[in-house]
């Protein structure tokens, strides 16, 4: 125990005497929940410049514009007289959608006809295109089904039966989990979970690989009796300490701050958060250890961590990628991580279905150890210190 108190003050006294350390276990991630809460805080992209060219320019033209500027998704950016115009705007990225009334619109629907609305949307972001589209064609459908309506009314029908033929099949639809449909929820809860893993095991890597760098591993082990095992402890605690304090300034973050949903156990969530930690910790005695060099150490962990951002499964489902990508999603705690943490948050799954999940993660710290002797090996060859 005297042993472990050693190491543990030791690697204090560095940290203090390190601004860059100090950044990457306290600074780094808390600045980084700032710029993530402030840059996402509205949860869903709101008032979107469209352009409208109307060449009708009739009462219902002007209800059809007033009616997609009434949506939450869009906001009329300016009429257009052509749509030469308007294409000229969406190509310089001034607006983002164009709605273009064609001349006749109103006479047509008023002898019975139909008219056509062309609607022009630039997806090349998904989730802006996706919520103009939606936002405008539910415009123009409550418009539609007001003009059926009208029209039967003034025909003799009751308001029930032209309802009833208007929508035959009413649709009740409960959204579970998510019924906000907030992107922050989505966007934040994996971005927040992967600065918290990028800089544990960049943090984890630097504290072990300094001391090799700098060919103090060996006084280092010396503090702990000889005994790497107990050295290793000694000098991770602390950091597993402080980012488990990062974590719980996450979790403040997203369920108050945000205010994302919290359905399950909140002290599930901080022990998968707990093993979360100490697994990535774990993969960086696995990254000194087959490398014995902190440079290439620091970049392969910067990748490893970013990669999970992808194939975590949450932008894009595992179950649709290639097989070598579900494969290769399996290689990150994070994947298994997020399965637990998004059961307990939003979809309140019962505690017993989560824990399988941490299973996994204590494969991955349990994998650091069968590297830990050739670690020691390394601390006490000459030839791995000073190596970048």
């Amino acid at each position: 125990m005297q042993e472990i108190i050693k190491v543990m003050i030791r690697e204090f006294r560095r940290i203090a005497a390190s601004p860059v350390v100090f950044a990457m276990v306290l600074a780094g991630p808390v600045i980084a929940f700032v710029l993530i809460t402030v840059i996402f805080k509205e949860g869903v992209p709101r008032d979107l410049p469209v352009a409208i060219v109307d060449h009708d320019h009739s009462a219902l033209s002007r209800k059809a514009a007033l009616m997609i500027d009434a949506s939450a998704a869009a906001a009329i950016n300016k009429d257009f007289t052509s749509l030469a115009e308007a294409r000229k705007a969406m190509e310089a990225g001034k607006v983002d959608a164009v709605v273009f009334l064609q001349q006749g619109m109103q006479k047509n629907i008023l002898s019975g006809s139909n008219s056509e609305v062309a609607v022009y949307i630039n997806n090349a972001n998904v989730i802006k295109g996706s919520l103009l589209n939606s936002g405008i064609q539910k415009s123009l459908q409550t418009l539609s089904a007001g003009i059926k309506l009208q029209t039967r009314l003034k025909s003799g029908e009751s308001g029930y039966d032209a309802m009833a033929k208007i929508l035959p099949v009413n649709i009740h639809s409960q959204v579970l989990s998510n019924p906000y449909l907030n992107y922050s929820y989505f966007i934040t809860f994996i971005l927040m979970p992967v600065m918290l893993v990028l800089f544990t095991l960049i943090g984890t890597v630097y504290a072990i690989g300094n001391d090799l760098y700098e060919g103090t591993a060996p006084s280092w082990i010396r503090a702990a009796g000889g005994n790497i095992y107990v050295a290793l402890f000694g000098k991770i605690l602390p950091y597993t300490f402080m980012y488990l304090m990062v974590a719980a300034i996450m979790n403040i973050t997203l369920f108050y701050v945000i205010g994302a949903p919290l359905h399950g156990s909140f002290l599930f969530l901080l022990l998968s958060e707990l093993l979360l930690i100490i697994s990535y910790q774990s993969m960086a005695i696995v990254l000194i250890s087959i490398t014995a060099n902190l440079r290439l150490s620091l970049s392969l962990a910067s990748a490893y961590s970013m990669l999970a951002l992808t194939y975590a499964g949450l932008s894009y489902p595992i179950y649709n990628m290639p097989v070598a990508g579900q494969v290769f999603s399996r290689i990150f705690p994070l994947t298994y991580w997020l399965d637990a943490f998004m059961g307990q948050s939003l979809r309140a799954a019962p505690v017993a279905d989560s824990y399988p999940y941490l299973l996994y993660l204590v494969f991955f710290i349990l994998l650091g150890f069968f590297f830990i002797p050739h670690l020691k090996y390394i601390c006490y060859n000459n030839k791995y210190w000073g190596r970048l």
